[in-house]
């Protein structure tokens, strides 16, 4: 697996791509088991809906809408919503919840339903999406026929400053196509006929951009957006010495990481992993880190409980084993929710057992 960027329109991306059917059509990441981002979503309703003044007239339009919790927020304001989710088992959770989801990838292909059944809509949300959509031209086409002439387009990603910034190479994986900055979000925006309009940064994921895009002209463009494209350009995010200095200090914390944890282990103390997030897998099998080391990783969700974490095998098994287990140590994979992971295991920090954490430098919390 490899990562390019592009000279020209400065869009990293993968070179070699898995077809998204066979990585998206089956899912067993479901948003609503992190309770810190149950609370990012209900801020950036909040948010949204009062800068928008959206209302029981308004329609809202989430891609990749997972198990509806987003949509559940506007819903509860009474605010008419839609999820597209290409999840099959996830929609129908979505169903369930009595959030009206269609099952099917967003693009082109799925415009006419959703316009012909709901309509365009006053807003339309994609959160961690747009780093999965190989057909990124295609998507954002479909956006701008989706969106009412006076609508809004809102996008959360990881973003690639944070990404170098933060030494977070486990974002990297077969999921994530593209690592955007702002300067290839507006390239890519134009060439749609869409407009940024305004950007701020979220703390989720390690560091986020929220992007806000529009037909041109609706809204006025905010100086942000002229603010982040100067400092992008200022901190080399767009040349190659950035990306050839990031690979130097990955390769530096695999050592420091396989260092700390080799010697727990030579001191006899047992190990095991909190999570079983892709980005786990990333840092598990770049980092050469099997059963030899870590016993076994917990995780809250039941879905991946019973399973093996792809590459490292390690057996995925519920929160309370730590407890049954107790290990003297364990690797947080998912990092960007170490503080939450932390708060509910107050028992087993109680009784000895300590967190390890591996980015952006590796240590023990």
């Amino acid at each position: 697996m490899a990562v390019a960027c592009c000279q020209v329109c400065h869009l990293a991306q993968l070179t070699d791509l898995v077809p998204p059917e066979r990585m998206f059509t089956e899912y067993l990441y479901f948003s609503s088991y992190s309770d810190s981002f149950l609370a990012h979503a209900r801020e950036m309703m909040e948010s949204l809906t009062a800068r928008f003044a959206l209302g029981p007239d308004s329609r809202v339009l989430e891609v990749a809408s997972n198990d509806g919790y987003l949509l559940q927020y506007f819903e509860q304001r009474n605010i008419r919503v839609l999820g597209v989710e290409p999840a099959k088992n996830i929609a129908a959770e979505a169903e369930r919840r009595g959030i009206p989801t269609l099952n099917c990838f967003f693009g082109l292909e799925a415009v006419t339903h959703i316009t012909g059944g709901f309509g365009q809509a006053d807003l339309i949300v994609g959160n961690n999406v747009l780093a999965h959509v190989p057909a990124i031209n295609e998507f954002l086409r479909a956006v701008k026929l989706c969106l009412k002439p006076a609508g809004a387009a809102v996008f959360e990603f990881p973003y690639l400053k944070d990404l170098f910034d933060g030494v977070e190479f486990d974002t990297i994986y077969h999921e994530h196509v593209f690592y955007y900055s702002l300067a290839a979000i507006e390239k890519l925006a134009e060439r749609a006929g869409l407009q940024l309009f305004d950007v701020m940064h979220r703390p989720v994921h390690g560091g986020s951009l929220r992007v806000f895009l529009q037909h041109r002209g609706t809204y006025p463009v905010t100086g942000c957006v002229a603010e982040y494209l100067a400092a992008e350009q200022a901190s080399g995010l767009t040349g190659p010495e950035r990306y050839a200095s990031f690979s130097r200090e990955v390769v530096n914390l695999k050592e420091e990481l396989r260092s700390l944890l080799c010697g727990l282990k030579a001191a006899g103390k047992r190990l095991a992993a909190y999570g079983a997030p892709a980005k786990g897998n990333t840092l598990l099998n770049y980092c050469g880190i099997g059963t030899e080391l870590v016993e076994f990783t917990v995780d809250r969700s039941p879905h991946k409980q019973g399973l093996l974490t792809p590459g490292a095998r390690l057996p995925i098994h519920a929160p309370e084993a730590l407890l049954k287990e107790m290990p003297d140590y364990t690797l947080v994979l998912p990092w960007n929710l170490a503080e939450e992971i932390v708060a509910q295991q107050q028992e087993y920090r109680r009784r000895g057992g300590r967190f390890i954490v591996a980015i952006p430098k590796p240590g023990i919390i």
